[in-house]
């Protein structure tokens, strides 16, 4: 087995991580709820989410990672000696492939956009020719597979590059760019006529349009977000170096990957109100609303592209880190090269986005529980794999794992400072995040 990799710098590290949880999550999916939820309400409710929940998740995670420097299935059982939690492990991966598998479907989506824009094709069509071409594409089994393949491929690419040399470089670079044109997408959106209409609906809170399932997508937004609850951060942060502030690192993750959500807000909405757009458009919100806004602005052609490489910068970071999962543990567990856990990883990716690809066109006839396999799989990552994974991980640190072990991780041995993080930790991992957790599944499977 090759010898372990880490990350080089503090930055990188956290580059990495925030580059874990930013992605379509905060920029395309976030705006849509927030759309469909009553705007300042859902935001309400999901920066709640990410305080008691959100938060001690992750530091959960960096926790086991960091204390073992090993995959999620090595790391329990050195942890728990003798006891049977590591076969939560296989959820995680197949929780992980499940989310690259719909995941990567609009990652090639972006990518024929990218395109697009670059060829100069976003502009110049009218709202129903939006609408058209984006049908057209979903339709397409050569054109949705196709792009998705090219998309994977890039991201395995990375992969075989290391932690270092790959995805250390790609976060450092694409994170502090991703920032740089959020920012100045926002100022051309708060500069757009109307933008206070925009503003109002985004940070207005309107609780009469806030419902329980508003409140649960809320939850399920949070934990898709941050890309906790498969593990994803227990690799990555098994690479931390054990100088590292965990409490610090992980705050910053949550904080500024919930930046990158408000601000995707505010660079979407005021456009959407300027134009006379209706806000709750849904997923293809970015796709057929968001360039009929561009080419009624001066110098659509840039904006357009510089959007979709926006969200394919966010896209790439985040596959990155879901790959890693299986990939670490395949080299740990089953003691294989990192290629040939590269190739693996990657053909069984293939599969599954390729069945999600075709679930708008070949495979559109296939429907389980009225949603169609994409829909299903977007469904399950969400709301179930991920939040059962934060229930896992929430009962394990708060309830299980050796008090002596959390307090070490956040005091890095006694260095630093950890009574007051370590009592607000504890009661959100024992009470709060699990009886939420629970909450929902009752709701979700209509028991109240």
């Amino acid at each position: 087995m090759a010898k372990r990799g880490g990350f080089a710098t503090r930055m990188g590290a956290i580059a990495a991580a925030v580059g874990s949880a930013v992605g379509l999550g905060n920029i395309w999916r976030f705006p849509y709820e927030a759309g469909v939820n009553g705007g300042g309400a859902f935001i309400l409710v999901y920066i709640c989410c990410i305080l008691v929940m959100g938060i001690p998740v992750i530091l959960s995670e960096f926790i086991i990672g960091r204390s073992t420097h090993s995959n999620m299935k090595a790391a329990l059982k050195r942890l728990s000696p003798g006891k049977k939690y590591y076969l939560f492990t296989y959820l995680c991966i197949l929780g992980s492939f499940i989310v690259i598998g719909f995941y990567s479907v609009v990652c090639g989506w972006i990518i024929e956009y990218l395109y697009q824009a670059a060829v100069g094709h976003l502009i110049g069509h009218t709202p129903d020719e939006y609408n058209s071409m984006f049908t057209s594409l979903v339709t397409s089994p050569e054109r949705c597979v196709g792009w998705t393949v090219l998309f994977l491929i890039l991201n395995f690419l990375v992969m075989s590059r290391g932690i270092e040399k790959g995805i250390e470089r790609v976060a450092r670079i694409m994170m502090p760019l991703l920032f740089v044109i959020l920012i100045v997408f926002c100022i051309n959106s708060l500069l757009l006529p109307g933008a206070g209409k925009g503003l109002k609906f985004l940070f207005y809170p309107d609780f009469s349009a806030l419902t329980m399932r508003g409140v649960l997508d809320a939850f399920g937004q949070a934990f898709l977000s941050l890309s906790i609850g498969i593990s994803c951060l227990v690799t990555y942060s098994s690479y931390f170096k054990d100088d590292t502030s965990l409490s610090k690192d992980a705050t910053t993750v949550a904080v500024l990957d919930t930046m990158v959500a408000i601000l995707s807000g505010v660079m979407i909405f005021p456009a959407v109100f300027s134009f006379g757009v209706e806000p709750t458009a849904g997923p293809r919100l970015i796709f057929e609303v968001l360039p009929s806004i561009f080419q009624q602005m001066s110098g659509g052609y840039f904006w357009a592209l510089l959007f979709f490489l926006l969200v394919f910068f966010a896209s790439l970071t985040s596959t990155i880190s879901l790959s890693e999962i299986p990939i670490t543990f395949l080299i740990e567990e089953h003691k294989m090269s990192r290629p040939r856990a590269i190739a693996w990883t990657a053909m069984f990716t293939f599969v599954l986005a390729t069945v999600a690809a075709l679930s708008f066109n070949v495979l559109d006839d296939i429907k389980l529980w009225g949603k169609n396999i994409f829909d299903m799989m977007d469904y399950a990552a969400s709301n179930i794999f991920m939040l059962l994974g934060g229930l896992f991980t929430a009962v394990y640190v708060g309830w299980i794992l050796d008090r002596k072990v959390v307090h070490d991780q956040l005091t890095n041995g006694g260095r630093l400072k950890g009574t007051i993080v370590e009592p607000y930790l504890i009661f959100c991992l024992r009470y709060i995040a699990p009886v939420s957790i629970f909450f929902i599944f009752l709701y979700l499977s209509g028991i109240i």
